[in-house]
């Protein structure tokens, strides 16, 4: 499917410094991964590795890092790479539960675990990945981080919960939706930078700062997905374009398109959304109507506001390399859907 072209003048932004800067951080973050993935029982190395060796840019536990360093922190941050860890660990195992819920096809541009293992090993496995977690955070002795990711964790089975049962209703407003995506989404990037800030002794203006960060950059995050839902491509999500209308599930894109066509489409949403009676031509439909009626516009126009304020809640922190990068990570996130 080609992608719906998205104009916006604001700047395109790249995940590419932070990588750069962190490369080295991460690597031995990527080693800890690794090693705390090892089991006696064969398929959980299996499973884990085969969603974690799927790559992607791992923006939690990079931000983790990225908020070590950004408070000044230049020599080596043992606990900030173990938190890391620990954030990448939670993500996965929210990622293998989210995929059974979901039953969802594609993971990372790879086949679901649960389609290949089951899914009660999807899920016991990203339980497993909970508990190695929390170890880690034991291991580094610092109860308010142990506090910041156990908060995190309950806070999006929370909002995966809230979105489970609202996940087809239509008469959803977007404040309730903003809520479900802040818990769900956002909260985990607002802990790993939090934590990361906690984790290297940062003053607690900067902690505060980069909490702020991490939430508004996970707000605009998940909307930018959300509308590349409409106007992007499997490649750049790492699923299929398509996916959240096929499951029935109600995102900002399909709220809006609907309160906009109102009277005129009610019974094609009713019958799609509400029935759950859906077709490949439905999805162009949906498509066709998401987009020309400037819902996908408005939802990434939403996206770039918290993206704006992310940038913006950065401004305590000192001037230089690491905090240019955060920067730019913030208008990455939403240019990649335009």
């Amino acid at each position: 499917m080609d992608a719906v072209p998205v104009a916006d003048p604001r700047s395109k932004g790249s995940v590419e410094p932070l990588v750069q800067l962190a490369a080295r951080d991460m690597a031995t973050v990527d080693a800890l991964i690794i090693e705390r993935m090892q089991s006696q029982v064969p398929v959980i190395p299996l499973l884990a590795e085969h969603l974690v060796s799927a790559g992607g840019k791992r923006l939690r536990p990079l931000l983790t890092l990225a908020a070590a360093r950004a408070s000044g922190v230049t020599g080596p941050i043992d606990t900030p790479v173990k938190l890391a860890a620990a954030v990448e660990f939670i993500h996965t195992a929210t990622l293998l539960h989210d995929d059974v819920v979901d039953s969802s096809d594609l993971r990372r541009g790879k086949v679901a675990a649960h389609l290949i293992w089951g899914a009660p090993s999807s899920v016991l496995v990203g339980d497993f990945l909970f508990a190695r977690a929390f170890e880690l955070m034991v291991e580094t002795g610092r109860m308010r981080a142990l506090g910041i990711l156990a908060r995190a964790s309950s806070v999006i089975a929370e909002g995966e919960v809230l979105q489970l049962t609202r996940a087809h209703d239509l008469n959803l407003d977007q404040d309730t939706y903003l809520r479900i995506i802040s818990a769900k989404t956002a909260e985990l990037f607002a802990a790993a930078a939090e934590a990361g800030a906690v984790g290297a002794d940062a003053g607690e203006e900067a902690v505060q700062a980069l909490r702020a960060y991490g939430l508004n950059l996970g707000l605009a995050f998940q909307l930018a997905d959300d509308a590349l839902d409409y106007g992007g491509q499997s490649e750049v999500l790492g699923k299929n374009a398509g996916d959240d209308f096929r499951e029935g599930k109600v995102t900002l894109p399909l709220l809006l398109a609907a309160a906009r066509t109102r009277g005129r489409e009610d019974a094609f949403w009713d019958r799609t959304i509400n029935k759950g009676e859906r077709t490949e031509d439905d999805f162009r439909r949906a498509r066709e109507l998401i987009v020309g009626t400037g819902a996908v516009s408005a939802t990434l126009d939403l996206a770039w506001d918290y993206a704006v304020a992310a940038r913006e809640a950065l401004a305590p922190l000192p001037e230089g390399d690491w905090r240019t990068a955060l920067e730019q990570l913030a208008d990455f996130a939403v240019s990649r859907a335009a």
